[in-house]
């Protein structure tokens, strides 16, 4: 029987085409989309949204529809079950939210590349700073702006769940923020009141229900491994801190490194006595000369060969700010960091006196380093 007229005047290039074509089309449609996890991080990021402005700032905050007849809905009544909140040794199997908070007063730009090279999932992380209102704050606040328009315009893996900036509403005691000003002894109880002052507005305005650990995380650490959080998570400990130090050329011209912050610390019994002179107003300061206080310092305990124990842990009195893990459950009971003399104790060290007095353990990691910028 002759061919229809139609198929004898087709090329037969024409077909094969045409076969290769409907192929095509059908594995586009029945094999899973290349993109599946981005589509996935999305819709989990939809379904935790805030729904309202005075849902908890940890949230992505997704503005309500007001086209019918322009009115709001109301505040939703929402229960949070607290007690199902964890904080384990496996945070990002179980899907565990970090609160990451910065005390900012410069940027830099160090800083904030090395948030963005954390591997933790960016949508299990908040972000959140407090900002001085000074000329350098501002500058500040405006390289920070576009350093997060740029993120969070960016790959949907890269953007965080969330990022509150907040002003302070107090003058900072120091017109310059400069290292060899801010270190200044007769500075220190008028400067740690002020940060301590400024950590609790952060902390208390964006800690939310969901909220597993909080990350202090300093604006000028420029570099640590990009698994700091499962890392330091991993050793299940409520008040966690690392070893900080600073890279620097030495006197033979030769790339080194020092210890940087002394504030994480064992107690002395000379300290002790000390404390015990003490009017209730005065501090003891450490890592000055002029005041021996004796104690052992982490910063001088750490081994820096290579076949170093970086999960060596000691326990501590006193603990640094500079990256400083703590479970939230330490903060929910209430412990913060005192803004006035507390045991003879201010900001992260006195937060480590309310901590221990709560009941919570404080441990350092002696040979596991975070480096500050050197300036």
């Amino acid at each position: 029987m002759a061919l229809p007229r139609s198929i004898r005047r087709t090329s037969p290039i024409t077909l094969v085409l045409a076969a290769l074509l409907s192929i095509g089309f059908l594995f586009f449609i029945l094999s899973p989309s290349s993109n599946a996890d981005a589509v996935s991080t999305a819709k989990r990021k939809l379904e935790s949204a805030a729904a309202h402005p005075l849902s908890p700032p940890t949230a992505p905050f997704v503005k309500p529809d007001t086209s019918v007849d322009a009115v709001n809905k109301p505040p939703p009544v929402v229960h949070y079950h607290l007690n199902n909140v964890t904080t384990t040794v496996d945070p990002i199997t179980n899907q565990e939210t970090i609160l990451i908070l910065t005390p900012l007063a410069r940027f830099y730009q160090g800083y904030w590349n090395n948030v963005l090279a954390l591997s933790y999932p960016h949508s299990l992380i908040a972000l959140g700073f407090i900002i001085p209102k000074t000329k350098e704050g501002n500058t500040a606040t405006t390289a920070l702006q576009a350093a997060i328009a740029a993120c969070q315009s960016g790959p949907e893996a890269k953007r965080f769940a969330s990022i509150t900036i907040l002003r302070q509403d107090f003058d900072p005691p120091l017109s310059s923020q400069d290292e060899s000003e801010r270190h200044k002894k007769e500075n220190q109880k008028a400067r740690r009141s002020a940060m301590s002052r400024a950590r609790n507005s952060l902390l208390f305005t964006t800690i939310g229900p969901s909220t597993s650990w909080v990350l202090w995380l300093d604006s000028d650490i420029v570099e640590t491994p990009p698994t700091l959080i499962q890392d330091m998570a991993s050793h299940d400990k409520p008040v966690l801190v690392p070893n900080c130090f600073q890279r620097y050329t030495n006197d033979d011209g030769k790339a080194d490194t020092r210890p940087y912050d002394y504030n994480s610390w064992q107690d002395s019994q000379v300290a002790a006595d000390m404390g015990a002179s003490m009017q209730p107003d005065e501090i003891i300061l450490e890592g000055y000369a002029d005041i021996a206080t004796y104690r052992t310092l982490m910063a001088m305990t750490a081994d820096k060969s290579e076949n170093r124990n970086d999960r060596a842990v000691i326990p501590l009195d006193g603990v640094g700010g500079t990256a400083l893990l703590v479970k939230a459950e330490v903060h929910r009971d209430g412990a913060m960091f005192p803004p006035f003399a507390f045991y003879h104790l201010m900001e992260t060290e006195g937060f480590a006196k309310m901590a221990r007095r709560l009941g919570w353990g404080c441990w350092g990691l002696p040979n596991y380093f975070v480096y500050h910028y050197n300036e």
